[in-house]
């Protein structure tokens, strides 16, 4: 049999592409996780900045605009506030990533529950920023995290 018929030459193609498409995705992944994890933490830190540069402003808007559920409104706006804060920081050094990425991705969720006007003209940016953090939790930080590195340092790798 020859050794250039059509199916080994399909096959030896299919290998080089899945090489290089591996090759890729070897240093893709990790800038994607860096990138998602970075533009989540800074859209959520810059809203914290934001509530605790206009203090008054914040506590009217979470006793009169926000409707978040269960939480006395005053509660809320200072849990809101250090969660957009803290948890920012955590997600960007890749610390602790999946734990806070998955508390952001609720907090999140609670925003837009809570902000009935953020419906006309930030549920696109919500959805996104959600997805953002979903992929950091189902992939984890990346290889450019806290997280990884401390893992190397606890395994001897």
């Amino acid at each position: 049999m020859n050794s250039n018929t059509p199916s080994t030459t399909s096959h030896t193609l299919l290998n080089k592409y899945d090489t290089l498409i591996s090759t890729l995705q070897t240093g893709f992944i990790p800038l994607l996780l860096l990138f998602c994890r970075l533009w989540v933490a800074w859209v959520f830190f810059n809203s914290g900045l934001t509530k605790i540069a206009s203090w008054d402003s914040t506590l009217f808007l979470f006793e009169y605009e926000y409707q978040v559920p269960i939480l006395p409104w005053e509660m809320a706006a200072y849990m809101g506030t250090a969660a957009e804060l803290i948890l920012p920081i955590f997600l960007a050094l890749g610390l602790l990533t999946r734990p806070m990425a998955a508390i952001l991705f609720v907090f999140n969720i609670i925003a837009v529950v809570s902000y009935p006007l953020l419906w006309e003209k930030g549920f696109y940016d919500h959805q996104l920023w959600g997805l953002m953090i979903l992929i950091v939790i189902v992939w984890g930080p990346g290889l450019v995290s806290a997280d990884h590195w401390l893992r190397n340092k606890m395994t001897g790798d």
